[in-house]
């Protein structure tokens, strides 16, 4: 059996924005911001589902989960 793959979420600390950023690389522009890591996640997440939701109700293709950071692909 294929382990399910899903999309990788990156999260960091935005001096300007004085927050968290959370994006989904391979879904354009679908990011989130939060005053703590928990909720940039929690913001994101939600965000992810409406994006893929809001692409199949508008018959959207929805690209595979495929972004890797660099530190993963060299530990590969």
């Amino acid at each position: 059996m294929k382990a399910k793959s899903d999309y990788h979420i990156n999260l960091f600390y935005s001096t300007e924005d004085g927050g968290y950023i959370a994006d989904v690389p391979d879904l354009k522009s679908c990011a989130a911001f939060g005053e703590t890591p928990e909720q940039a996640l929690k913001e994101v997440l939600t965000a992810k589902s409406a994006w893929l939701a809001a692409a199949k109700k508008q018959k959207k293709p929805v690209p595979a989960p495929r972004y890797r950071p660099a530190i993963y692909a060299l530990a590969g």
